[in-house]
This record gives structure tokens, sequence and C-alpha cells, in this order.
């Protein structure tokens, strides 16, 4: 690291747990945020500033009116345009050393090949067919797969590595059978929750990238921040498991 990377991220180096060594693992890391909404954006800047060398971020989707309430990354002059060119642009002006790619066309045909270039995922998508891809992508690719979501005044977090013997995937936790597509267009969201569950999946996917105290791995977080109440539940890998068995 140079001067000025070392006083960028001082307050990380200063931290024990993290030191040169860490920020320079952070550095020469890649890692692949699914959705630049709601839990995307505030995932996405929060790493942008901790130093995570390669950010890919993909999404297919516009900045709407009604975007600009939680998904903080974007501003009101950038309606209408592609949310991962205006989301690097937010990146870009608060970290312009790190490396940022912009995908505005994953689907099933390329998702393989962008899962295999980064050594973290993380889904910030709202519907189970999506997120089924991604899983399927991450195990057959052995890429830990941070996933949160957010609905209402809830939340939800956790860290799959289902390619390992005895550790969940995310369909070990939701089978394809019987699984609605709740999302915000149709329930709503208060905005500072998208916002804590968002910093929350950017903070595991540093303790990944790092091997970090404490992860969620094998563990499903559940949040209602009506009550403030946390709850930690565990996620039992499935022994009929389509994906990861």
């Amino acid at each position: 690291m140079n001067d000025q990377q070392l006083l960028r991220y001082s307050r990380q180096i200063m931290l024990p747990e993290v030191g040169i060594e860490g920020q320079e693992a952070l550095l020469g890391s890649t890692m692949l945020l699914i959705g630049m909404g709601g839990l995307g954006a505030p995932a996405a800047l929060y790493l942008a500033a901790a130093g995570v060398g390669h950010l890919i971020i993909a999404d297919f989707d516009t900045v709407e009116l009604s975007n600009l309430q939680r998904q903080v990354i974007h501003y009101t002059n950038d309606i209408g345009r592609l949310k991962v060119d205006s989301a690097k642009e937010t990146m870009q002006a608060i970290n312009p050393t790190i490396k940022i790619t912009c995908v505005s066309d994953l689907d099933e045909g390329n998702l393989s090949k962008w899962v295999g270039l980064s050594d973290i995922v993380l889904d910030g998508t709202d519907n189970f067919e999506t997120r089924f891809k991604i899983n399927q992508a991450c195990v057959a690719l052995k890429k830990p797969l941070v996933s949160a979501a957010v609905i209402r005044l809830e939340g939800q977090l956790s860290v799959f590595k289902g390619y390992e013997a005895n550790q969940p995937c995310y369909q070990c936790l939701y089978p394809k059978e019987g699984t609605d597509n709740n999302n915000c267009t149709d329930n709503g969201i208060l905005a500072p929750v998208a916002g804590m569950l968002g910093t929350m999946q950017a903070l595991q996917a540093i303790k990944v990238a790092l091997n970090l105290g404490e992860q969620l791995v094998g563990k499903l977080m559940i949040i209602d921040a009506l009550d403030c109440s946390f709850r930690t539940v565990t996620i039992s890998k499935d022994a009929n498991c389509p994906v990861c068995q």
C-alpha cells in the first residue's frame, strides 16, 4: 500500500483484527454484488469505502423516483439512468482507487462467469427464482454467498457455504416448493431497515473475506425493527437438497 492508502484505511488498519495484512487482503479481493437496490446500495457504499479492491455490481434496472427513499446510492438527478452506472459514479466519488465493473445484462447464461470471477457473492435481489439460481452457481463454483432479504420492518441475513460437507445452502432453508415472492413493491418497506440489512450484509462479507469472528454460516439472523429484536436460528443441511448434496 502507498501512503495515501495507508491514510485512507488507517482506522481499519488500527484494528488488531484487520491490520495491514487484512487491509491488503481486502484490496486483493473481488466481490460480486447482485442488485443495486435497497440492500445493494448501502452494501456497495461500505464495501467501496472499506477498500474491497474489485467490486462487480450487477443490475439491469434503471433508477426510478420511488427507489430514492431507500436506495441511497442513487440521487434525484440519476432518475432514468442504469442503476449500475449511477452506483459506480457514487462509489468512485467515495473511493476512486478501487476497480468497479458494471454488469447490466446478468442472466442465467453468464451468471456462472461472474460468480466464478468473484471471491464472495452478495445477493440483494428480491425474488426467489433469482436467489435459487445465484445459490446454485455459488454451490457449483464453491463461492461463499452472503444473502439478505428485507420487507416492511423485517429482515433476514445469512452466509451460505453449501459446498462444504456439513453446511446448508440457500435452498436447504427455502425449498422451491411453496415459496412466495413477497417484495417491497407490494408490501412496502421502512427505509432505514434496508440500510441496516445492507450494511450488515457488507459486514458479513468483510468478515468472510478476512475470516473474522462469528459469521452467520449455518445460521439465520431474523430482525424485527418494530420491536428492535434480533434472533438467530440454526439452519441444518437438507439431506435431500437437490443443489448441495
